[in-house]
């Protein structure tokens, strides 16, 4: 049919060249030529037509019979629809009706298929209660190998049966049936888990009074009764709880037979095989009884051989040579084993001083030869975790340092535990000898290393220094490791100190004390002892140390320590002088007898605080911390008592007096506590001299200004006003409102008293 292919262009059928012009006209004989060659292609076409439809008669015929059917199926379609659409029109509930059964039907699908799907659940649970049920029989029946089988493919059955049934492991809402299954499958386990357990108790024995253990290879009854020790183990093992059977049989060993073995070194171990014949599952008994003869562990050879027959009666006789049941006891007895080892030979056989670390290589050796044979034997793995006894005595040098460590604090703890201070009287030959420490060697008096002073300190601190001092000389002559142990002890004995002496005096630290000031001392004296540690110790110290040797972060926390016991005291005093000094009631109307005695009551009691605390305070303290604290103590009552009369107005003459008088009274008799001040004092001079006034004042500038009040007390006006004109008041510390209404308490009003109180207000303002 390629004739009929494309589309005809007339131009070709035309001889004119011209003709590809659209706008040429054609002539009567072009046209004429043209009709005959287009009469001349019809017929060609027609033919080729024809030729085409004969060939392909059988095609044509049959596209023209589908056509027909087609069309007969078209008029058919159009005909039922008609008749549909007619019925439709005729009743309108028809198509309701139609669509109520197509719900109806398929409903009728849905519910077969899920009754379907049901039974098939139905016969999977049937299924699967039936194999329970056969496994439940083959337990009681012997049969505890496949019945373990069961059971474990029964659980992975079961959770899928549950997943498909809509199940999610007991989950709220799920078909009871599924947890009737897991129950009953529960129940069987555990069944059969009860009687692998007992089958495997009754194969092993403990005589504990006898020292034996025996183990048959087949249990003498109970339930079970024919099952050998090997299958239960087995089926313990199908379904991975032979640890679980196990662990009695563990636990009893490591009673029984480890812990007399390893802990006593008196004992004798043997084995008796009671049926020779029986080569594959014998039957025996091992034997853990006390020896006449006592076995030194020395090197730990006899105690590692004695364990090598334990362990190899338990791989022949209770594992049966077979490396799983071997591995999982190991897993549940080797951790504890070690343990022991460890605990009554390898621990007691550290040396106690380093020249003894090279008779330790036998030791060592031993315990190597010891683990590889249970390598052999399959009872440890090649971990290098489970190598432990291994581990323990590769580290002997730190074992060591640590036991010694360990006594070294033990030392330390005993020291600070049996606390001691001197508590001696003191006297005036004690305090000079202290003083020059010429003639003295109390083992209570030490040299402050920063400060050309000494002092009073307790023996325990005395005894724990030289305690620091020894195991720093030992830490230079060890190795890094040991050192590192033996610095870090020297470091823990400081601490101890600070963390037992304050809580075990606490009482005494809490009151005005001697101890209180002792563990002052002691305090201070290791703050400075601690600083000199490093400079002393440091370039002799192993090059690994060095670097990471430091005590200057402790020091100023003992000294911290020092001066928060130093200024609680110090408190503590001054509450006790202001609590008597408030019993004066401000030393008002002394001109009257019963308040003047009561002042006087008061002041009596100020000194005699005062002496207690100077005669308790100056042996013990370094001679700068005494002077320092008592400063600070005086300078309190001289400003709280000056600061009191003071504020007195409208006094009588005769209380003036009186107040002068009290003043005095408090400046002779503590004339021995201020002769304390003063660095020296010649015998001759038992009275303080101007001189020495003038150095007390310097030291105590509201003594001055105490002292100044005195003087004020009898001098007329005229001297008051000169005095503060001069500028002597001001250089003993008073004010000129003080000055002021000191004049206008004393001295009535007048023309003098006016002027001079101009004066003073005049040369304030311009001051």
């Amino acid at each position: 049919m390629d004739v009929l292919a494309g589309s005809i262009d007339v131009r070709d059928l035309l001889s004119a060249p011209d003709l590809d012009d659209p706008s040429t006209p054609l002539s009567a004989p072009d046209l004429r030529l043209l009709i005959d060659r287009l009469h001349l292609r019809s017929v060609h076409i027609q033919r080729a037509a024809l030729q085409y439809a004969l060939s392909h008669r059988r095609d044509l015929a049959a596209a023209l019979s589908r056509s027909s059917r087609a069309a007969a199926s078209s008029a058919s379609a159009a005909s039922a629809l008609s008749a549909a659409l007619s019925a439709l029109s005729s009743h309108p509930s028809l198509d309701a009706e139609i669509r109520s059964l197509a719900r109806d039907i398929l409903s009728a699908r849905e519910e077969l298929a899920e009754r379907r799907e049901a039974l098939g659940v139905v016969a999977a649970v049937s299924a699967l209660h039936a194999r329970l049920r056969a496994a439940r029989e083959g337990i009681r029946a012997g049969r505890v190998v496949e019945a373990a089988e069961a059971v474990r493919d029964l659980k992975c059955c079961l959770s899928s049966v549950c997943e498909e049934g809509g199940g999610s492991g007991g989950s709220e809402g799920e078909p009871a049936v599924f947890g009737f299954l897991r129950k009953e499958w529960t129940d069987c386990f555990d069944e059969l888990q009860a009687v692998l357990v007992k089958i495997v108790d009754n194969s092993v024995k403990f005589e504990p009074e006898k020292g034996r253990v025996i183990v048959s290879s087949k249990p003498a009854g109970g339930e079970g009764i024919g099952v050998e020790l090997d299958v239960a183990l087995r089926a313990l093992g199908v379904v991975d709880v032979l640890d679980y059977g196990m662990a009695k049989i563990a636990d009893l060993m490591i009673k029984h037979v480890m812990v007399p073995a390893i802990s006593n070194s008196s004992v004798a171990v043997s084995i008796e095989v009671l049926n020779q014949e029986a080569v594959e599952k014998p039957e025996a008994i091992l034997n853990v009884v006390p020896s006449l003869e006592s076995q030194d562990y020395q090197d730990g050879s006899a105690l590692y051989s004695r364990l090598i027959e334990i362990i190899k009666f338990i791989r022949k006789f209770i594992c049966l040579e077979n490396r799983s049941f071997v591995r999982c006891f190991a897993k549940l007895t080797w951790s504890r084993i070690s343990n022991l080892i460890i605990t009554h030979f390898l621990s007691k056989a550290v040396p106690d001083v380093a020249s003894k670390l090279i008779d330790f290589e036998d030791i060592i050796r031993c315990t190597i030869e010891f683990e590889t044979k249970l390598k052999d034997m399959m009872f440890i793995s090649t971990d290098a975790k489970e190598e432990k006894l291994s581990q323990f005595v590769h580290d002997v040098e730190v074992h060591f340092a640590s036991r010694k460590r360990s006594e070294i604090l033990a030392k330390a703890r005993n020291i600070l535990v049996q606390y001691d201070y001197p508590d001696r009287p003191i006297t005036e030959e004690c305090l000079m000898q202290v003083s020059s420490a010429v003639g003295y060697s109390s083992e209570y008096v030490a040299d402050l290393l920063f400060q050309p002073e000494k002092c009073y300190i307790s023996k325990s601190a005395t005894q724990l220094m030289k305690l620091v001092h020894e195991t720093l000389k030992d830490a230079c002559l060890s190795s890094t490791r040991v050192a590192k142990e033996f610095y870090q002890a020297a470091r823990d004995a400081l601490l101890l100190y600070k963390a037992v002496v304050p809580v075990k005096l606490g009482k005494q630290l809490d009151s005005v004390s001697q101890v209180a000031i002792n563990v002052y001392n002691d305090f201070l004296y290791l703050s400075q002892e601690i600083l000199g540690l490093a400079f002393e110790y440091r370039a002799d110290f192993p090059s690994g140390l060095q670097k990471d040797a430091v005590f200057v972060d402790m020091g100023p926390t003992f000294y911290q320590m020092a001066e928060d016991i130093l200024q609680k005291q110090i408190q503590l005093v001054i509450n006790s002088l202001k609590e008597a000094i408030d019993s004066a009631d401000g030393f008002e109307n002394t001109h009257q007898s019963q308040q003047y005695e009561a002042a006087k009551f008061s002041v009596e009691q100020v000194i005699f605080i005062l002496e207690k605390v100077h005669i308790m305070w100056e042996p013990y303290m370094p001679a700068s911390t005494y002077k320092r604290s008592m400063r600070i103590t005086l300078d309190y009552v001289f400003s709280r008592i000056t600061k009191d009369m003071l504020l007195l107005d409208d006094m009588a003459a005769e209380e003036t007096l009186q107040l002068q008088r009290l003043i005095h009274l408090m400046l002779e008799n503590l004339s021995s506590l201020f002769e304390s001040f003063i660095a020296k004092v010649d015998g001759k001079d038992k009275v303080l001299n101007h001189m020495l006034w003038a150095q007390l004042d310097e030291m105590l500038p509201s003594l001055r200004k105490f002292r100044k009040l005195a003087d004020l007390f009898d001098m007329p006006l005229k001297s008051i006003t000169e005095a503060w004109e001069s500028g002597e008041l001001i250089h003993c510390g008073f004010t000129s409102n003080e000055v002021v209404n000191f004049i206008k308490a004393v001295f009535t009003d007048s023309p003098l008293r006016k002027e001079c109180l101009g004066r003073i207000g005049s040369t304030s303002a311009s001051a």
